[in-house]
């Protein structure tokens, strides 16, 4: 496993790191035993971040993460997010009381006298422009509830904005092979001022993984069942915002692109890690072998340039009109 510096902290963390939703919730079952054994299957590959929600299972995913470190000798940074308990999801809910007492449960959740990063979990996009959200953050840090502070972001826009306070440390944002937009615009500027870039839905939902076709069955609490069309929270978190029919059809033609030996998650996985503002990427899974074989993508080479021109006319042949003015 190769490490990379996250934008201000002082952290090292595996390029291949482990997001933790599902775990929680939303992708059908995960049993506790299933769960226990993948956070040591990541641990054991040598993945030192995971990132995760305090409203994932309702803080399910922050124990059972408590549970497997309270076992395990290593270092290993754990990121969570707040704000999506608020119920309504307003700007004015991002006051200082709400988000210590977010913090504070985490803490209990978590088992930790200090959270190593808190991230805003996609909030109104009006909150960015809330001087005082930010100084309620800094208030937390410089009370040591938290040792660093980011944003979690569904918009490029959000995270331009972001960026300029300038104590936030990290962006965490959608960024694959279907989603191609942060590259252009988002992650120069986050290179200039230090901030790091965390990649979650790197395998746009599985479809990246290969393993998907038309015929694939959805549990009735997998989000890839019941939010393909935003009816839950916002539609780019569920395949990318891609149309179903259509991702399926780019992943054909990205297929003959994958090496003998590699998968095709770590071909995009691999893509991803190509570009050197990124800090990691945050894959989910839902078992052991999962992880084992994306961490295996931190040990295979770079793509190459015929690779890379191909990936980028599959993108803007079959996917680009449908994403990139979106998010």
């Amino acid at each position: 496993m190769k490490y990379r510096k996250l934008g201000k902290t002082d952290f090292e963390i595996s390029e291949v790191s482990l997001g933790a939703w599902q775990i929680g919730g939303g992708w059908g079952d995960v049993s506790d035993a299933d769960a226990t054994r993948l956070l040591h299957a990541a641990i054991d590959n040598g993945i030192n971040f995971i990132d995760t929600a305090d409203v994932y299972g309702d803080g399910r995913s922050e124990v059972l993460i408590a549970q497997v470190l309270r076992d395990r000798s290593e270092q290993v940074y754990v990121a969570t997010k707040a704000g999506r308990r608020l119920e309504p999801h307003t700007v004015d809910g991002y006051n200082v009381e709400n988000l210590t007492s977010f913090v504070e449960r985490s803490l209990v959740n978590l088992g930790r006298e200090s959270l190593d990063l808190v991230q805003l979990h996609c909030p109104p996009t009006d909150v960015y422009f809330r001087p005082e959200v930010f100084e309620a953050l800094d208030k937390l840090k410089a009370e040591g509830k938290i040792k660093f502070y980011g944003v979690s972001v569904e918009r490029v826009e959000e995270a331009l904005k972001a960026i300029e306070y300038p104590d936030l440390a990290t962006v965490q944002i959608i960024f694959n092979i279907f989603r191609q937009r942060p590259g252009d615009l988002l992650f120069p500027r986050a290179k200039e001022k230090n901030v790091g870039i965390l990649v979650r839905l790197p395998l746009s939902s599985g479809l990246l993984s290969g393993k998907i076709s038309k015929s694939t069955k959805f549990a009735a609490d997998d989000h890839r069942n019941f939010n393909r069309h935003g009816e839950k929270f916002d539609r780019g978190e569920t395949f990318s915002g891609v149309d179903f029919e259509i991702a399926l059809q780019a992943v054909e033609e990205l297929k003959p692109l994958v090496p003998s030996g590699w998968t095709m998650a770590t071909f995009a996985l691999r893509w991803i890690l190509d570009h050197d503002a990124v800090s990691c990427v945050i894959p989910g899974a839902r078992n052991q072998e999962q992880v084992v074989q994306n961490a295996k993508t931190s040990e295979i080479p770079s793509l190459t340039p015929e690779q890379k021109t191909k990936v980028a006319h599959v993108y803007e042949s079959r996917v680009r009109s449908l994403v990139h003015h979106y998010w």
